[in-house]
């Protein structure tokens, strides 16, 4: 009765929406969220459920293991970006980059931003001074959709990231900065700082820190390194 219950209230929040089709034709199609599409899942009587049912479970137990051990998050994450691929020098900076990310929004929350929306707006300001575009047109230059971006950075584009994050931090600290108008400068001065530097490395290296190149190419490109040497 509960898993009816559930599967009927998560049907409500099913939303038709007009999908390009196959045919190059706009049909309705049924649509749900990520949360959404869960419940459905966990209240399908069917075995052919099973699988699916068992691997979410799965994931809600190291959820919890994550909550009574929060180191086991960081060295999970550590796995899955090796078992990807990535390099251990690229993993030691991206997870410090995730470390700094947190450490930023955690002065956000406490100085006024609300989550999601401010986020996004103070985000794209830091990303704007320090590298000229916004994280969406990065994404676009990367031929991204909903990969995350970080994901996709190399080193140095990784350290300037983390640099606009940090100083933008410490500047709020400094300043004691509250509500989005004068976090959004601290933003845009903490990205500059961080953009600077960049175009300083450019000029020296005469090219472009921002690059094109996604973690496929990436790869690519370091298998080809690793061969010649």
């Amino acid at each position: 009765m509960g898993l009816e219950k559930e599967g009927s209230e998560a049907y409500e929040k099913i939303v038709r929406l007009k999908v390009v089709a196959e045919d190059g034709k706009n049909r309705e199609t049924d649509m749900a969220d990520d949360e959404t599409t869960l419940r459905l899942i966990q209240s399908i009587p069917s075995p052919n459920a099973e699988p699916l049912k068992l691997w979410l479970a799965s994931l809600g137990k190291e959820r919890i293991d994550e909550i009574n051990d929060p180191e086991l998050g960081p060295k999970r994450t550590r796995a899955l970006y090796k078992a990807k691929g990535y390099s251990d020098s690229w993993i030691e900076k991206r997870m410090r980059g995730i470390a700094i990310r947190e450490e930023l929004t955690d002065e956000w929350k406490n100085r006024g931003a609300q989550e999601h929306r401010d986020y996004e707006i103070l985000t794209a300001e830091i990303s704007k001074a320090t590298f000229g575009v916004t994280p969406g047109e990065y994404k676009q230059l990367k031929g991204l959709k909903r990969e995350n971006l970080r994901d996709h950075m190399d080193d140095f584009e990784l350290i300037f990231n983390m640099l606009g994050e940090r100083s933008t931090t410490e500047i709020h600290r400094n300043e004691n900065s509250k509500g989005l108008p004068k976090l959004k400068d601290d933003a845009r001065v903490g990205g500059d700082i961080a953009g600077g530097a960049r175009k300083k490395l450019e000029e020296k290296l005469g090219r472009s820190v921002v690059s094109k190149e996604n973690f496929k190419q990436l790869n690519e490109k370091a298998k080809k390194q690793n061969k010649i040497r």
